[in-house]
């Protein structure tokens, strides 16, 4: 895997040809077991070096079209998998449900955001400083945010105003999408410029 941004944080991708971006997912090793998000099928390198920080001890998916490998990966370490609330009557495999404001671990907060293309996606803020996006938020131009098309998106104008109240979150200052480039730097000012544009006129 490769280290991201902070010592305790690291991420894995795999290319997808038909949007010509990366999908990611992320571990956080932190002091109350690791967090997966949107776990990937990993490799056995990857798999090797997540054992070598302690494995994982929960998997946090955003939406139902992120549940990728989690439940292999749960299958394998034991942990729980933890689901957006609105969508507990999906047929995902969850052990417990998020919604917003809820605490993953001390220092991971769920966010629920309205009008993407499943009900309730997840985003997390890990110490007030690094947002995590799953499907609505993603880059598709590196230093650059931008919203999932209208065209897949339940509620354009929920997912608008989910968006700007992204773009309000203080201290943000790296933001790390599900699909697409990381913004490493000035995360905060790319939420605002992405919020600038997406927002009613």
């Amino acid at each position: 895997m490769k280290r991201l941004h902070r010592p305790d944080l690291y991420g894995w991708s795999s290319f997808d040809e038909d949007r010509n971006i990366d999908f990611n997912s992320v571990v956080w090793v932190g002091p109350h077991g690791g967090v997966a998000i949107d776990p990937l099928p990993m490799s056995q390198h990857d798999r090797a070096h997540l054992e070598a920080l302690g494995s994982v001890k929960t998997i946090v998916i955003t939406n139902s079209d992120h549940l990728r490998d989690a439940v292999e990966l749960a299958g394998v370490t034991g942990a729980k998998v933890l689901g957006p609330a609105a969508e507990r009557d999906s047929g995902m495999p969850c052990s417990g449900w998020l919604s917003d404001g809820d605490e993953v671990v001390p220092g991971l907060v769920a966010l629920e955001l309205h009008g993407s293309k499943t009900n309730g996606e997840l985003a997390l803020v890990l110490e007030g400083t690094t947002l995590i996006t799953g499907d609505l938020v993603r880059a598709h131009e590196g230093g650059k945010l931008c919203m999932l098309p209208a065209g897949k998106l339940n509620d354009v104008a929920k997912a608008r105003a989910s968006v700007v109240r992204l773009a309000g979150l203080p201290g943000i200052e790296v933001v790390l999408p599900g699909d697409g480039w990381p913004v490493f730097r000035g995360g905060g000012e790319a939420l605002a410029n992405l919020a600038a544009e997406v927002a009613p006129r």
